[in-house]
């Protein structure tokens, strides 16, 4: 058997990057140094409702602590069973999908990975080998099988962690060599494969025998995926078993079903080791069922055919046996089974917070304790599965589109798989928490969302099988207004009237938002909001009669809508021109109308793959005719990024990718996007990051930036951020793509310079202190003194930020590396300065917030050495609000900043009364040790008392923390900074009723200070004379 070496790096991806170095030495790219950009983020806006699951582990020794393996997300890990989770793969990994988590027996510090989901929906994604870890996932080494596919488990030895075995399904989408069983020894170093059938049939189950860790189990699985089928099962699969450790196999009979076998699960009871469980797929309805063997798989007996627990087999199929009791043995499905009588029944149905269930792992130590994983993400029981965590805690969603709309802040769509549609806000309101944000819009798990350009309340979303729904927002109303209501599932496409793919387009006209466009092999137009349709295209797929059949076999059919093909997948009207429609269909053809759909011309790229699947058409608003192609063709084994280009209506075509100009050889591309602002600037979202283009396509270069390597699925450029969706961590946008537009080589020649401020906005999204100016810049050298200084209209500067700040002036510290530089103004003023002790609900002497910022016109400067330049942003007021004028928002400012220099000076006066008792009661110290008259001593502490009863009057320093008002009387201080909180707090001209309680403070403060006027005309001078008699030196006092 030959056996192979891995080094540790990604052997699929290092053919690849040789190219790329080989064309850079003879033609180096235009390409942009990531130091110009580096400061962008890309920002993650949830939903944190879970997704897709198929892995999970746990730690018997930490029996709080699990692992999590998503669909396109990673790996997460909870300490505090399952409240809390956090991905501990970013960065790390160089995929999203995984199929694997095993955790080693005898040291919980090593952990074993196999991306690539084996449970093989027709949007699988694909995975690129194992991963490891010896630190419980702080660091991850990749330790090879790059090709290795789909990985459906892993397995490790009792008591060595350098000993694994690990279950290869193979390539999803053919055949391929690299199916089977491997084993290392040297805990990832070199890899045996011990196990192989053929190139189409690959281990999906592996099993050790803990008492017996020579014995093994593996099940061996034809599976592959068509873009119209899924091949489920064959004649060569089965159950095998090892007796030295993997190093052989036998392939198992004694009473095992025969000839087209699907899918199959094992369980291998650790409270009866020779007892082993079963749940295997047939082709014959009769044979398929659970299987158990107690003669460690001598010979087999049929326990139960319960269709309920082989439904869809080959996307579940999953058995796991008690760890204590050999009699209880759970199956994963559609619903969650328990059996407590060795598997004759499965009478108990645990519930658990959604369904369609792959993954349970128990705790060897208390069975009480057990971690699952559904297509709604990961929940942890502490009671055998009573109740159970929740899943809305996991940004992990898998969303096929995404759509914006046009309100203020603007809204993300789409549909998420195996749940609903969702619509979550760009900005949190920061009053509501996320669930109370989010709504669904009708249409269904694999939804395209259309909302309407000039009223965001109407949604049209769709679903499976054609369907369409009109939602009303503001009114409620919904309903079905599908073209052609016939439910496809489990029927031959051939004999459909027309063929909506799972996830077919849906669009508003820009023109005339009655009229509304859909797409199955044909193009269908409304005129009435869907009331009536028409059809409005010729068929404008290839119609391959090898695709039309029933998907899915030999063991089951899966007629879903998933496998729906020879479809329309991408559907886009003209920015500039009404009635001109593009249309791509998902057999890889592309067509264009420019008369309304009377009359259509086929104008698919020279370069189009066969079949490949046309995902998204962008139409450059630079242009007409104008527009990129972004096709992938994985799903036929082709993983070759493909990108078109055309600027005459499809006449002719660019090809933009060739994996060797920046976007690897085979990082599919979902997604591509043109930034509006700037001709030429393109996005492309693959399947393994992102990428843009400064030339057009002609060179590419990674986008990843903070972005977590998971699948991208669709993007928009709107307001000038990026905004895109992800299969498996939900959405992202990239706030703010101004600093893109502007860089050229001019400004790249210098060595300092500032990026032009996008505009921002006086708003409570995002928190109740608004959005914040964000300025960005740029130094090569981080040994001059930086500043940045902002000023208003007026020429008053609220604030200046220095790299070595003058500390007495007031500037704020900025912090510099070398390259861009990013920082926030909160858009306020310089707020109050509390005496030192100050504590309130609202805020502190450390956290004193100042006046908001009128909307106007505001300049930045920045200062580099010598270097010197200004830019200007606007303020804008929240466009919500159009009753709020200016001359409001500077009514609100004026009394903020009044208040602001009144509650300075009334604590400037505590300040002060403080100095005085701190001078005096350290001078009647020295005078009484001095021997000077025991009168200094009197005076002083009269002088002390008065001092601190006038302070009392006026400052309650009772309170400690900032609920001890509630406990404690409040005192002007605490009353005017509470007064001060609601001011600052607000969007529009004072009230009233603010007015008269600010009056009223002012009253109540002449006559407060009144004990402090006094010491300072009576008692301070009569204390000073004191002392010059006595010949001791003066207080001397701040004015």
């Amino acid at each position: 058997m030959k056996r192979l070496a891995f080094p540790l790096l990604l052997l699929t991806f290092a053919v690849t990057a040789l190219a790329q170095r080989k064309a850079q030495t003879t033609q180096p790219p235009k390409t942009i140094d990531q130091k110009y950009f580096s400061e962008m983020k890309y920002r993650s806006v949830g939903p944190s409702r879970g997704g897709r699951a198929t892995a999970v582990a746990g730690i018997p020794q930490n029996p709080f602590t699990f692992y999590m393996g998503s669909q396109g997300g990673g790996v997460w890990k909870t300490d505090d069973a399952g409240w809390n989770w956090e991905n501990i793969t970013d960065g790390q990994f160089q995929v999203g999908s995984i199929g694997a988590i095993t955790v080693a027996p005898s040291d919980p510090n090593v952990i074993y990975v196999g991306t690539g989901s084996a449970c093989l929906r027709g949007n699988v994604s694909p995975g690129i080998g194992v991963y490891k870890t010896m630190d419980e996932g702080k660091t991850w080494d990749f330790i090879g099988l790059p090709n290795a596919g789909q990985i459906g488990k892993i397995i490790i030895h009792p008591s060595n962690p350098d000993v694994a075995m690990v279950a290869a399904l193979g390539n999803a989408f053919g055949p391929n060599p690299d199916r089977g069983v491997y084993k290392t020894t040297d805990g990832g170093k070199n890899w045996e494969k011990t196990l192989f059938v053929s190139d189409s049939t690959g281990a999906i189950d592996i099993e050790m025998n803990p008492a017996n860790p020579r014995i093994m189990y593996a099940a061996m699985w034809r599976a592959d995926r068509k873009p119209w089928a899924m091949t489920d099962g064959g004649m060569e699969g089965g159950i095998w078993k090892s007796k030295d450790m993997g190093e052989t196999w036998e392939k198992l009979e004694g009473g095992l079903p025969t000839g087209l076998l699907g899918r199959i699960g094992l369980a291998i009871s650790p409270a009866q080791p020779d007892r082993v469980w079963a749940l295997i797929q047939t082709a014959d309805e009769s044979k398929g069922g659970v299987y158990r063997t107690d003669d460690a798989g001598n010979s087999w007996k049929k326990i139960n055919r319960d269709h309920e627990l082989r439904q869809r087999g080959w996307y579940y199929t999953h058995i796991t046996a008690d760890p204590k009791d050999p009699n209880t043995v759970y199956v994963n499905n559609v619903g969650f089974y328990k059996s407590i009588d060795g598997g004759k029944t499965f009478d108990t149905r645990i519930r658990v917070p959604h369904g369609d269930n792959h993954g349970l792992w128990i705790n060897p130590d208390n069975t009480d304790i057990m971690i699952h994983c559904n297509d709604g993400g990961a929940t942890v029981s502490i009671n055998g599965g009573k109740s159970w965590s929740h899943q809305q805690n996991q940004p992990t969603s898998e969303f096929y589109r995404v759509t914006v709309d046009n309100q203020f802040p603007y809204r993300l769509y789409a549909g998420q798989q195996d749940n609903t549609t969702i619509s979550v806000p760009s900005y949190s309101s920061g009053s509501l928490t996320d669930t109370e944000e989010w709504f669904g819009v009708g249409g269904g798990e694999s939804a395209d969302v259309a909302v309407d350009p000039t009223n965001p309340d109407i949604i049209y979303a769709t679903s499976y099988s054609g369907e369409i729904t009109f939602y009303n927002k503001k009114t409620g109303e919904m309903r079905q207004v599908t073209a052609y209501p016939h439910y496809t599932e489990g029927t031959e496409q051939r004999k459909l009237k027309y063929r909506w793919q799972w996830n077919f387009p849906v669009l508003i006209s820009k023109f005339n938002t009655n009229v509304i466009y859909d797409g199955s092999n044909y193009v269908h137009k409304s005129t009435n909001k869907g009331q009536s349709w028409d059809v409005i295209s010729p068929d404008l797929t290839t119609k391959f009669a090898e695709t039309l059949g029933i998907p899915g076999g030999p063991i089951q059919h899966d007629g879903t809508g998933v496998e729906v093909y020879s479809s329309i997948f991408a559907l886009e009207e003209s920015p500039f021109n009404e009635g001109e429609l593009w249309a791509g269909s998902d057999d890889g053809l592309v067509h264009i109308t420019r008369d309304g759909g009377k009359s259509w011309k086929n104008i698919t790229p020279p370069g189009m793959p066969a079949m490949g699947t046309v995902n998204k058409i962008e139409l450059s608003s630079h242009q007409a005719g104008r527009a990129f192609v972004a096709v992938y063709k994985y799903r036929r084994k082709d993983f070759s990024p493909y990108i078109f280009m055309t600027n005459d209506f499809g006449a002719t075509w660019s090809t933009l990718t060739n994996g060797k100009n920046g976007i690897p050889a085979n990082h599919f591309v979902r997604a591509v996007a043109e930034d509006p602002d700037r001709k030429g600037l393109l996005y492309a979202g693959t399947e393994f990051g992102m990428y843009m283009s400064f030339d057009e396509g002609k060179n590419w270069q990674p986008f990843q930036l903070n972005l977590p390597v998971t699948p991208i699925t669709d993007m928009e450029v709107h307001e000038k951020d990026l905004v895109i969706s992800t299969q498996g961590r939900a959405f992202w946008i990239l706030d703010d793509l101004t600093p893109l537009h502007q860089l050229n080589d001019a400004l790249m020649a210098k060595d300092a310079f500032l990026y032009k401020p996008r505009d921002t906005y006086r708003t409570n999204v995002g928190g109740w202190n608004g959005r914040s100016a964000d300025i960005n810049f740029f130094v090569s050298n981080t040994d001059d003194k930086v500043t940045l200084e902002i000023m208003d209209a007026k020429g008053v500067t609220p604030v200046v930020y220095s790299s070595k700040p003058d500390k007495a002036k007031g500037e704020k510290e900025l912090e510099i590396k070398e390259g861009m530089n990013s920082l926030s103004w909160n858009l306020m003023y310089p707020g109050p300065k509390m005496a030192d002790n100050f504590m309130a609900m609202v805020f502190s002497a450390n956290r004193t917030p100042g006046p908001k910022a009128v909307p106007g016109t505001y300049s930045v400067k920045l200062k580099a050495g010598d270097y010197s330049q200004t830019e200007t942003f606007e303020l804008k007021a929240d466009p919500r609000w159009p009753h709020i004028t200016t001359a409001d928002y500077q009514a609100q400012f004026d009394l903020a900043s009044e208040m602001t220099d009144y509650i300075t000076k009334s604590q400037d006066l505590i300040r002060n009364m403080r100095a005085i008792r701190e001078q005096a009661k350290a001078i009647a110290e020295r005078s009484e040790k001095a021997g000077y008259s025991s009168e200094i001593k009197d005076k002083a502490a009269a002088l002390n008392k008065k001092l601190t009863e006038a302070e009392d009057a006026i400052f309650q320093n009772q309170i400690e923390t900032s609920q001890d008002e509630i406990n404690f009387e409040r005192k002007f201080t605490n009353h005017i900074a509470r007064l001060y909180g609601v001011v600052i707090d607000d969007h529009n001209k004072p009230t009233a009723g603010m007015l008269e309680r600010y009056d009223d403070l002012k009253k109540q403060f002449i006559e407060l200070r009144k004990p402090y006027d006094e010491v300072l005309t009576t008692d301070f001078p009569a204390f000073n004379k004191l002392l010059e008699k006595e010949n001791v030196p003066r207080i001397i006092t701040e004015k």
